[in-house]
């Protein structure tokens, strides 16, 4: 109001003054688009952070065992989704969990810190497997009852509340120094056994029911899985990556993709998770809809003794 090009008549007046409030208002603009983007990094940068302490990198080796790991989130922007694992040495062996949440998003990151962290403390508390799926277990039910009373504080957690129909498939292995492997499984897919040229199922027994909507059988005893023999490995995954599909809904062939991966070649975990992934992301033309954690482990050791009625005979080919 008080510039004296704004109160001239004039065309070049006119011309003059509203190039003075465009560039004035591009450089407002730019300014807070940049104050913007600078805010956006740095929460990026601090989530990164926090996300890679919940799930944090795994190094590439362990007590003898090669391991490669990734996870790829449903949600954009976010590292961490609802699939969790984690693998621990401890003095009963190295103990591993992979799981699943139902769904994704918010709740199922704070329900992946409760038995991230519960898995944690117990690996190493609890000198039976079962003992271990107790406190997750347990873990968990004290988590949705805190999450029910956070949304609902007068409701509790009751059957009806939708946070009761929450569950978690958990698989729980733990792998000896001889390369005994002894496994737990509640809901979740069997790993894969692989060797140069074969994969088959580690084992074929039923699962239990997920953790949260059933209790616990008073009786938890291991499955024995027999040795992973040297050279050998495991490729754990979630649901997501079985059940994920192309554009004509066909699902992903998890399988030959395996068997392609150690065709004719040793088992190398960072080589077997490159090519699998590489295969998941053509399939679904790189937007999965699920969350998708996958696992390799691989028995580095050089002398495991063999045990009688162990090995070769388990090892079932898979023909392509």
């Amino acid at each position: 109001m008080v510039c004296p090009l704004a109160q001239q008549d004039g065309l070049g007046a006119r011309i003059a003054t509203s190039a003075v409030f465009f560039a004035v208002g591009t450089g407002l603009v730019v300014h807070v688009r940049g104050a913007l983007l600078r805010e956006l990094r740095q929460i990026r940068k601090v989530a990164g952070a926090a996300q890679s302490v919940l799930l944090r990198p795994l190094p590439p080796r362990i007590d003898g065992l090669g391991l490669a790991a990734t996870q790829l989130s449903a949600d954009r922007g976010a590292t961490v989704g609802g699939d969790l694992y984690e693998v621990v040495a401890t003095e009963h062996g190295v103990r591993v969990v992979m799981g699943d949440v139902r769904g994704h998003g918010l709740g199922a990151i704070g329900t992946v810190a409760a038995v991230l962290g519960s898995f944690r403390e117990a690996a190493h508390d609890e000198p039976e497997l079962g003992g271990v799926l107790r406190r997750l277990d347990r873990a968990l039910a004290r988590h949705l009852r805190e999450r029910a009373r956070g949304e609902h504080p007068s409701s509790g957690l009751d059957t009806d509340h939708p946070v009761a129909e929450d569950f978690v498939t958990v698989l729980l292995l733990e792998i000896h120094p001889d390369g005994e492997v002894y496994a737990l499984n509640c809901g979740h897919p069997w790993p894969y056994l692989l060797g140069t040229g074969r994969v088959a199922p580690l084992a074929s027994a039923d699962p239990l029911p997920p953790l949260g909507p059933f209790p616990l059988p008073a009786a938890l005893l291991a499955e024995a899985c027999g040795q992973l023999l040297p050279g050998e490995g495991l490729f754990l995954h979630t649901d997501g990556a079985e059940d994920a599909r192309d554009s004509r809904g066909r699902f992903f062939p998890l399988l030959p993709a395996l068997a392609e991966a150690v065709h004719e070649r040793p088992v190398v975990p960072e080589a077997v998770l490159r090519a699998v992934l590489a295969g998941l992301l053509r399939h679904t033309g790189g937007r999965p809809v699920d969350d998708v954690a996958l696992l390799v482990l691989h028995n580095d050791r050089r002398r495991v003794p063999l045990h009688q009625g162990h090995g070769v005979s388990r090892h079932l080919p898979y023909g392509r």
